[in-house]
C-alpha cells in the first residue's frame, strides 16, 4: 500500500525508469530498509592483483540483526503523532570511502506520504562489520531538526536526519560492512552499506531503470502492482561475471530517494551483485539535464577518491553525457543498452546475452 500512494502521489511530478513487470513476490520487509546481500574483499587484490579487486566468496551479509527489546516510546509528543499519521519512510545512504576517510553513518527518518520528519528522536545503530557473523553495538545518535548539521557526503540536513561519525575505535577496515539503525521510539529499522576501497578500486557503473530493467517508465507500473519491473536477460550475469573478476558494482540511479529499499529489492531479487546504491536526495528524482548533472556529480565525487569506472551501463543521453564527463575508458566500456551514443561514440547492444563470452574471457583483476 504505501509504494502503491506514494507512486500515485509521485508519478505526475516524476517519470521514472523500470522495466517490464515481473511476478515476483513484493518484500517482506515492512519498513522500506531494502535489506540486499553484500559482498566482501580483502581490500588488497590477489598475488599480483590490483588493489581493492574483490578476491574473496561473495560474503551474504544477511546474519540476523540482533534483538531489538522493547520500544522506549518518544522524546516528543509530535513524535508520536507523525509515527502514528503513516508509514515509516527511513532509507539510509550507502558510501563508499578510502582507508582514512572520516566515516560516516547518514540516514534518514520519515513517516507517511508527506515524508514527515522524525526530529530530536534516538537511534541505536549496529554494525555488521566484514558482514560476518556478529553485530557490534556502534552508537546512539538523535536525528535533526531542520539545517542543523552540516552537510555530509553530499547530503544536506533537511530534518529526520541522523549524521553518526563512527569513532577511531571502532573505524572500518577495508571491505564491505553493514549497519543497522533502530528507532527507539517504534523499533523501525533501515539499513546502510559502506565499502572501504583504496584508490585505484576497479568499479564498475550502473544505470537502473532501463538499462537493467523493461522500459523508462514501467517501475511506477510496477508499484501499482506491487510486485518488481522484470529485469533485462542476462544482465544480473554479466554484472556477476564482472563482479567475480574483481569489480566493485554501483548501482547509480536518478530515480527518487524513496526508492533506495526497491532498488536493493531488485538487485537482490534478481541475483545481481550487491553494491553500493545511490539515488538522488529529492523525493522526486532527477530527468534529463538534472539526471546528468546528478550523475556526473556522482562520478565526480568516486573520482576525487581514485575511482573511476572501468565499465559503465547506461540507456540514455543522460547516461552517455555523464560517463563522458567522466572520461570512462575506453570509450568501448561505455555500453548503451538499445541505445545510439551518437554524440560521444558509446557503444550500442541489442542484449546482455552479446556480451558474456566478452566478459568471460576478462582476465581476474585478482591474479
Amino acid at each position: 500500500m504505501r509504494t502503491k500512494i506514494l507512486a500515485a502521489i509521485t508519478i505526475a511530478a516524476f517519470t521514472t525508469a523500470g522495466c517490464g513487470l515481473a511476478e515476483t513476490t513484493p518484500s517482506d520487509d515492512p519498513t522500506g530498509s531494502g535489506d540486499s546481500t553484500s559482498q566482501g574483499t580483502d581490500g588488497a587484490g590477489g598475488a599480483g592483483g590490483v588493489p581493492g579487486a574483490w578476491c574473496q566468496p561473495i560474503p551474504a551479509c544477511d546474519f540476523p540483526p540482533p534483538p531489538l527489546g522493547a520500544a522506549v516510546g518518544w522524546n516528543h509528543l509530535a513524535s508520536s503523532i507523525t509515527a502514528a499519521a503513516g508509514f515509516p519512510n527511513h532509507r539510509g545512504r550507502d558510501l563508499l570511502l578510502n582507508p582514512g576517510d572520516p566515516q560516516w553513518v547518514i540516514a534518514k527518518f520519515a513517516y507517511g506520504l508527506l515524508d514527515k520528519d522524525l526530529k530530536d528522536e534516538e537511534v541505536d545503530l549496529f554494525l555488521l562489520r566484514d558482514c560476518g557473523d556478529s553485530w557490534e553495538p556502534l552508537g546512539t545518535a538523535s536525528t535533526t531538526k531542520d539545517n542543523t548539521h552540516a552537510p555530509v557526503e553530499g547530503v544536506k540536513d533537511s530534518g529526520g536526519h541522523v549524521y553518526f561519525k563512527i569513532p577511531p575505535e571502532k573505524a572500518l577496515g577495508p571491505g564491505r560492512h553493514r549497519v543497522r539503525l533502530v528507532v527507539r521510539g517504534d523499533l523501525t529499522t533501515t539499513d546502510v552499506f559502506i565499502e572501504v576501497v583504496p584508490p585505484g578500486t576497479p568499479v564498475v557503473v550502473t544505470d537502473v531503470d532501463g538499462t537493467l530493467t523493461g522500459t523508462e517508465t514501467e517501475e511506477f507500473t510496477a508499484l501499482l502492482s506491487g510486485q518488481l519491473p522484470e529485469c533485462h536477460a542476462d544482465a544480473a550475469e554479466v554484472l556477476q561475471i564482472l563482479a567475480t573478476k574483481g569489480y566493485h558494482p554501483i548501482y547509480l540511479t536518478a530515480r527518487p530517494e524513496w526508492l533506495v529499499g526497491r532498488t536493493r529489492e531488485f538487485v537482490e531479487t534478481y541475483n545481481f551483485p550487491p553494491g553500493i546504491v545511490h539515488t538522488t536526495l529529492s523525493l522526486t528524482g532527477a530527468l534529463g539535464a538534472s539526471a546528468a548533472a546528478y550523475k556526473t556529480g556522482e562520478l565526480a565525487a568516486l573520482a576525487q577518491r581514485g575511482l573511476v569506472p572501468a565499465w559503465a551501463f547506461g540507456n540514455t543521453a543522460t547516461d552517455a553525457e555523464a560517463y563522458d564527463n567522466a572520461e570512462v575508458s575506453p570509450i568501448s566500456s561505455r555500453v548503451f543498452y538499445q541505445f545510439d551514443d551518437t554524440v560521444f561514440g558509446g557503444r550500442r547492444i541489442e542484449s546482455y546475452t552479446e556480451l558474456l563470452a566478452e566478459m568471460e574471457a576478462l582476465p581476474s583483476l585478482c591474479e
